[in-house]
């Protein structure tokens, strides 16, 4: 068991980790363990905003929400790994999401 603060792990340490989880999760969900199943889903996404640059992501501009079709975020301010601001169409309020999880709306064009 790795005790490093996401942080402080290096690039690979950071991929072996997402890996890891990303198993973890599968034979959680294969065994019907759904509480376990999100709980690590959740920990690869916090990971993977480490290795996400937090520069591509914009303040005041639009962003998709990685797998949740169809929804959108506006990105009003960035504090660490987070970017705070509201959904689309939700019930404005304010949310922090993982960087890791917001998507360019440019792809795909």
């Amino acid at each position: 068991m790795n005790n490093k603060k996401y942080s402080q792990m290096s690039e690979q340490e950071l991929r072996t980790e997402i890996a890891n989880l990303k198993e973890k999760a599968r034979k959680a969900e294969q065994l019907g363990i759904v509480n376990e199943y999100a709980v690590y889903e959740r920990k690869a996404m916090m990971a993977q905003s480490f290795l996400t640059d937090v520069n591509s992501i914009k303040p005041g501009e639009m962003y998709r929400i990685s797998g949740d079709p169809g929804m959108f975020f506006q990105v009003e301010y960035l504090k660490g790994k987070f970017a705070w601001g509201y959904r689309l169409g939700g019930d404005k309020y304010e949310e922090a999401l993982p960087i890791s999880i917001l998507e360019p709306l440019e792809e795909g064009k």
